[in-house]
C-alpha cells in the first residue's frame, strides 16, 4: 500500500464564497471536477497531532495553517488582494502566525514557522 496523497476538507456557509477566494486570491490551481466543484492544488502540507481530551468539542477538528518564509511580506501582499487579517501577528515557540478570514468558512492561519520542517525545499 502506498498513500498517494491527502484530500482536505474545507466546509463554508458560502462554499462559493470560499472557492473564488481560493482561487482568485490565494492562487491555488485547480480542476472542475464536475457542476463547478472545484478541486484545489495545495502546497506541500505537514500534520502536527497535538493533544486534546476526548469530550471536547475540537476532538478530530481540522484547521488550515498555510506557511510561508516571510509572514509580514506575505500578510502585506494579502491584505492588498483585500484579504481581512482578524487578528495581530502572534509569536510563539513554533513560529509566528496571524489568523485570517477565509469568506463564507471562517477562519485559517498564516504561518511562519521557527522549527525545522520534515518537506524537502525546491532550491
Amino acid at each position: 500500500m502506498a498513500i498517494a496523497g491527502a484530500h482536505a476538507l474545507l466546509y463554508a456557509e458560502d462554499p462559493e464564497a470560499a472557492r473564488v477566494f481560493c482561487r482568485d486570491v490565494l492562487g491555488f490551481s485547480n480542476v472542475d471536477a464536475g457542476g463547478g466543484w472545484l478541486i484545489f492544488a495545495l502546497p506541500p502540507a505537514e500534520l502536527g497531532i497535538h493533544p486534546v481530551e476526548a469530550s471536547t468539542p475540537e476532538r478530530g477538528q481540522l484547521e488550515l495553517w498555510l506557511m510561508c518564509h516571510d509572514l509580514p511580506t506575505e500578510q502585506a501582499e494579502l491584505e492588498a488582494k483585500g484579504v481581512q487579517f482578524t487578528g495581530p501577528i502572534s509569536e510563539a515557540s513554533f513560529g509566528s502566525y496571524a489568523p485570517f478570514a477565509i469568506p463564507g468558512a471562517g477562519t485559517a492561519w498564516l504561518y511562519q514557522p521557527s522549527h525545522a520542517s520534515p518537506l524537502a525545499e525546491s532550491p
